[in-house]
Order: C-alpha cells, then sequence, then structure tokens
C-alpha cells in the first residue's frame, strides 16, 4: 500500500473514532443525566449548574462546558453518591488511589475493572502470556482496582493469579520518614514472597509487577531460567531508560509490556517498542471509553501540538463513572495516531514536574 493510501486509510479510521466517540458521548450524558437511571452526584451538579447537558452536549468535545473535574470530589463520602440509579441494587466495589497526595481518591466499580483488562487481553501476546498459564501479581493490594484487575487478568486468560502482600502507603511512609534501611527491607520482603511463589509453582509464566520491583526481582534470580514468559509493567517509574535496561539487560528475551493506567482511567494500551525509536514509550488510551489529552499547564483548555509537553487530561466515559476533563499529576508528549490505534496517543509519561517536589512514588 503506497504511502498516501496509508495516510487516507489513517484518516478515513480516526474520522470512524471520532464518530464513535461522539456517540458514545452522548449515551454516557444521557445514563449518568436521566433522573431513571443517572448518577445522584451528577443530577445534583446539574441541578444546581442550571443546565441540561442531555440537550447541550452532542459531541466529544462539548464536554469542555463542564470545566475541569475536581478531585476533591472523590476524597470521602458518601461513596454511593457516585452509583447510577440503574446500578443501585448491584454488588459495588470501591477501589481507593494510591492516597500519596492526601487522602485518597474513591471510585465505585461494578464490572468496569473486568472490561477494561478484558480489552487490554486482547493486545498481549499468546506466545509470551499463554493461555491457561498462571500469573503472579507483585504490586499494591488492599483497596486497590489493581489487585483485582490482574487477577481478573489472569482468570479471563485462564490462569490462576498468585498474590504478595503490598502495602505502597507504609512505603511512602518510610520515605517520608527517611527509613531509606527499613523500605529495603520491606521491599526485600516483598521479593522474598514473590521468590518463594515463583519457586513453588512452575505454571506459573507470567508477572505483573513495578518497575522497582522488576528490577529488584532480576537482582536475585534468572526469571527465564524460572519459566517467564511474559512480562506485564506498569507504574510512574516507567521511563525509556528503563525500558532499555528491561529488554536489553534484565529479561533475557522475556516479552515485556508496559503499561500506563490508574483507578480513574483503567489501561492504555503500549506501542510495540523499538531500539529505533529508542525505546520510547508510546501509550493509547482505551477509547471511548477514557481519553487522554495533553494540555498547557498554564491554560488547560488548550490542547498542545504533537510533540510538544503538556500536563495530562483525562475523561473517563463509562456507564458505571464519568469523570470529565480530570488534570492528572502526569506530563507527558503528545503523540500522533498510529495504524493499530488511530486516536492520540501520550509519550513518556511521567510525574508532572511542578508536583515533583511534593509527590513520594514509593514503590512505582
Amino acid at each position: 500500500m503506497s504511502t498516501i493510501a496509508v495516510e487516507t486509510d489513517l484518516a478515513l479510521r480516526q474520522q470512524q473514532v471520532r464518530e464513535r466517540l461522539d456517540a458514545w458521548t452522548r449515551e454516557v450524558i444521557e445514563w449518568h443525566f436521566n433522573p431513571d437511571t443517572g448518577t445522584p452526584f451528577w443530577l445534583d451538579w446539574a441541578a444546581q449548574a442550571g443546565w441540561d447537558p442531555r440537550k447541550e452536549i452532542h459531541t466529544y468535545a462539548d464536554l469542555d462546558k463542564f470545566g475541569n473535574f475536581q478531585d476533591e470530589w472523590l476524597r470521602g463520602g458518601p461513596v454511593r453518591r457516585w452509583v447510577p440509579k440503574a446500578y443501585a441494587n448491584s454488588p459495588i466495589s470501591v477501589f481507593e488511589t494510591g492516597g500519596s497526595t492526601g487522602v485518597p481518591k474513591s471510585r465505585i466499580n461494578i464490572n468496569d475493572f473486568r472490561i477494561d483488562y478484558e480489552l487490554f487481553s486482547e493486545t498481549l501476546p499468546d506466545e509470551a502470556f499463554p493461555k491457561g498459564a498462571d500469573w503472579i501479581s507483585i504490586g499494591p493490594t488492599g483497596p486497590r482496582r489493581l489487585r483485582l484487575a490482574v487477577e481478573h487478568l489472569a482468570q479471563y486468560r485462564g490462569g490462576i493469579c498468585f498474590m504478595v502482600d503490598l502495602d505502597p502507603r507504609w512505603v511512602i511512609k518510610l520515605i517520608k520518614w527517611g527509613e531509606m534501611q527499613m523500605m529495603e527491607r520491606y521491599k526485600q520482603h516483598v521479593i522474598d514472597q514473590a521468590l518463594t511463589l515463583l519457586r513453588a509453582h512452575p505454571n506459573i509464566k507470567c508477572i505483573f509487577t513495578t518497575p522497582k520491583l522488576l528490577e529488584a526481582l532480576c537482582e536475585k534470580v534468572s526469571l527465564k531460567k524460572l519459566g517467564i514468559t511474559g512480562i506485564f509493567c506498569g507504574g510512574t517509574e516507567m521511563t525509556p531508560q528503563f525500558c532499555r535496561f528491561a529488554v536489553e539487560e534484565l529479561l533475557e528475551g522475556i516479552y515485556f509490556a508496559p503499561t500506563y493506567g490508574n483507578t480513574l482511567m483503567g489501561l492504555a494500551v503500549h506501542k510495540p517498542l523499538t531500539k529505533e525509536d529508542g525505546y520510547a514509550i508510546v501509550y493509547y488510551p482505551p477509547t471511548p471509553r477514557a481519553m487522554i489529552e495533553v494540555v498547557d499547564p498554564d491554560n488547560p483548555s488548550r490542547i498542545v501540538e504533537y510533540g510538544e509537553t503538556g500536563r495530562v487530561r483525562l475523561t473517563t466515559l463509562t456507564k458505571e463513572f464519568f469523570m470529565p476533563r480530570f488534570l492528572e499529576r502526569d506530563e507527558c508528549e503528545r503523540e500522533r495516531p498510529h495504524p493499530l490505534y488511530p486516536w492520540d496517543g501520550v509519550r513518556n509519561v511521567r510525574p508532572f514536574s511542578r508536583f515533583s517536589a511534593t509527590v513520594v512514588e514509593g514503590v512505582y
């Protein structure tokens, strides 16, 4: 196919994605603001705002009318104000963010975490993440979405997921107190748990973990010799330098799948890593269920140009959770659409530089 034909095809697919996003936006708005199905928080918000989003929101771009979502709205209760009336009698889970910037934000979940990870599953190669293989999750446990989500991913692919105990809030406290030796001992406690499980259960072929814990694990053992074939890795410590280090030095040919996700968004997929691209980490959000845009930190209504650095702005659009125009604590570069993912992506996500002095990342 000629270059012109490829560009034409990509442009056509981008248009189709935009139309799908606009249609899904209208459906989600109707759901959350309809008195019969809607979310108490948003119904109250609309009553106070004095306008009806069902009448005024027709496209994704129209969501700018909401202004920026305030993270304080998710700190504290009552958490049931976020449960849509249509789901009032459903079993509700509540997941929390890490709490590294204050009171943890809470998000209700029913099936979103399952849907998100089933979609992500379709991007994992079966030769690296074999169907029926068992997994181990060496990451945060407790009130975090990740704990149940990785377990569901393993189950969805026909496996069983083993877990370690890991409290990242304790790690953050140790770092803030300057107890670096104790922090290292706690990290070793986590690695010891993982090694015990890996050696006892030879059917474990797949790992989820964070960059810091992956490096600590590889200092102790050859994961390839233990039979690991695929590693799914996420966290704000993910950099091109770490990806190169992981692929070229740590993992001995094991497939490496970096990811970007959080409790509020779900999970973004990565463009295949290449040495020629300097191991740049490019993520594409799970459109239309979530959208990431890169905006001017001083003017968050302006989306920056391709290649320009800006702050991450997240919009989540599911029937369980609607969150328009939330300014994340991350920054990155805006990336062009990819043939596999014909919508905007983000490159080299990292902690927002203006917050770097106040945010402690812990095991991430």
